[in-house]
């Protein structure tokens, strides 16, 4: 084993919430080293929206010009259709922050971003190609990990231990966290098909019989989300890659031809859709936040919005217990109870969505009927203002603490 290393905050993961963290407690003085098992952030077919809570902390931390300098398709408006007819059920254009959209950015420019600006701070220490294979213990305290890396086994001992690892974490299952599953109805398969200037401009979801497809403006090409029934891939294979491409095609005519771009089930990657949250976020010495503590459904694409959130809870709670080198199990807790209740009611929500729309499509052998809430949209679109800030602001807003995270000690 190499020899150990030592910091104030070991966090485990570079996704939005471990890289968010870190740059906010290096640039409060913190010492912290962010372990990332890959050997950069290019991967394909993950949250790829920062929505406008995201884009507001930017504002305040002073950050938002210099991000949206990096590719991105503003998204001031979602859209659904039911067959031929198109409703805007989001509007975030009322809303009472700078950026009034979502910006469609891949995650790894966002990820690069931040670790770009951390980058500028002494204390901040990245290690690529780092995974958390096991914890350090110590008289039941948490101390520290041990990671595999390019060079060998490497021991860091640190003062907080931060699982930021994702929905398969490491980090909570070595702690013995226990996770409640709450469940998801639904998978969904991942796929490009290029994109024509006569296309919509417009990101979308298309609901018809028995099919919801999610399509995502990426400008040159279009991500598309196909909806399936949790556990049925091996039911949509054995249909056969010419039905898969005709149900394309049915839920967005305007592709034509195009489907045929998916030459193989080899070109969709599955997500296991899960909702679930852990009882307890921490123990001594450890604290999962984002999807380490609560995998979310992606129905509203909020998930990144709540890792985001959770980390700027976390920076402000924790960067002066980390400068003074002691934090207590009420430090940690008092994260969880902060964002334990947006956590809750999220997905709540989605799980009303689910039974009472995903579900209910994915059954209709008939044409689905547009929901209720959808029609009132429809018919009053002033309405579409509640979801907005629900999906785009969220349920208790964080705000970056600027006399922590710019005041030092």
């Amino acid at each position: 084993m190499q020899p150990e290393l030592s910091t104030g905050c070991c966090v485990a993961g570079g996704g939005p919430a471990g890289m968010m963290l870190a740059y906010l407690l290096a640039r409060a003085g913190v010492e912290v080293i962010v372990l990332e098992k890959h050997g950069d952030f290019l991967r394909d077919f993950r949250g790829d929206t920062i929505h406008p809570s995201t884009l507001e902390v930017m504002n305040e931390l002073g950050l938002y010009d210099r991000l949206l300098q990096r590719p991105h398709q503003p998204t001031p408006t979602l859209n659904v259709r039911f067959g031929t007819q198109k409703i805007t059920v989001v509007d975030f254009s009322h809303l009472p922050v700078r950026g009034k959209f979502v910006a469609m950015m891949p995650q790894w420019d966002f990820l690069d971003f931040l670790a770009a600006e951390a980058q500028s701070y002494p204390s901040f220490q990245l290690m690529m190609r780092a995974e958390v294979t096991s914890l350090v213990e110590e008289n039941g305290r948490i101390c520290g990990v041990v990671a595999h890396t390019p060079d060998g086994e490497k021991k860091i001992r640190s003062d907080l231990v931060v699982g930021c690892d994702g929905r398969t974490s490491t980090v909570r299952a070595q702690a013995g966290l226990r996770v409640l599953d709450i469940g998801a109805p639904m998978d969904v398969l991942w796929f490009r098909i290029s994109r024509l200037t006569s296309d919509p401009d417009e990101s979308m979801g298309n609901f018809g019989q028995g099919a919801i497809l999610v399509m995502i403006n990426r400008g040159d090409y279009w991500q598309c989300g196909y909806v399936i029934a949790k556990g049925s891939l091996a039911q949509v294979r054995e249909r056969g890659l010419e039905t898969f491409r005709a149900e394309i095609a049915k839920a967005a005519p305007f592709l034509g031809g195009r489907t045929e771009e998916v030459t193989g089930f080899d070109d969709l990657r599955l997500l296991t859709v899960g909702v679930d949250r852990l009882e307890q976020w921490h123990r001594p010495g450890l604290l999962c936040i984002g999807d380490a503590a609560h995998a979310m459904s992606p129905i509203g694409g909020v998930g990144i919005n709540l890792a985001i959130q959770d980390a700027v809870a976390a920076a402000n709670l924790l960067a002066r217990p980390l400068l003074r080198r002691h934090v207590s199990d009420a430090d940690l807790h008092r994260v969880q109870r902060r964002r334990a209740a947006p956590t809750r009611i999220t997905q709540a929500v989605q799980v009303l969505f689910q039974k009472n729309v995903i579900t209910a499509v994915l059954g209709s052998l008939d044409e689905f009927t547009v929901p209720l809430p959808v029609r009132l949209i429809a018919r009053w679109p002033w309405l579409a203002r509640i979801p907005a800030r629900m999906v785009g602001i969220g349920y208790r807003p964080e705000h970056a603490d600027l006399a922590v995270i710019d005041g030092g000690s």
